[in-house]
């Protein structure tokens, strides 16, 4: 080529990912669950402090809605917490690791694949409990949100898609 560019399917080669993953907080109750939820716990408060109410001790029920208040916000604080997650993305020439909060707010680190680690921190009795991507003098942890199965998972394939990056493939 005179013009010194690389043809455009070698560009593509090398920005195109080879792995891809992307980490969300386990939430074990679905919407409509939490719905189902509330609406039982909204009852059984009701049907409890009733009879608190018709012998003059009304000040109970402000307790069980304190109670069902208190439920209520928990969970969607729990929820506003699920929007976080971790996107893992690798090409030939890049490993991006981005972290987006709750509230939206992104962090991105970007590590040369021929030079990064990973490393395991491993537990006899739990498993993987914490991983992470090592290059030169940084250190950033990864998929703290996963189970140590989970973790070792990830591990294992993204350890495989940074070797097969290493060898060229």
């Amino acid at each position: 080529m005179a013009s010194g560019k690389a043809p455009y399917g070698e560009i593509d080669r090398f920005e195109r990912p080879v792995f891809s993953a992307v980490i969300r907080p386990h939430r074990s109750l679905s919407p409509q669950g939490f719905r189902t939820l509330m609406v039982l716990v909204c009852l059984t408060s009701i049907v409890a402090s009733l009879p608190f109410v018709i012998m003059g001790f009304w000040p109970v029920a402000g307790f069980f809605g304190l109670d069902f208040l208190g439920l209520y916000i928990a969970f969607r604080v729990s929820y506003r917490q699920g929007q976080a997650f971790e996107l893992l993305e690798l090409t030939p020439i890049r490993l991006l690791f981005r972290k987006v909060s709750p509230r939206g707010d992104v962090k991105d680190w970007q590590f040369n694949p021929l030079w990064t680690r990973i490393d395991r921190e491993i537990d006899d009795e739990y498993g993987l409990q914490h991983l992470s991507l090592r290059f030169r003098n940084e250190h950033v942890e990864i998929a703290r949100d996963l189970s140590p199965p989970e973790r070792e998972t990830l591990a294992d394939a993204l350890g495989r898609a940074l070797a097969d990056v290493k060898r060229g493939h």
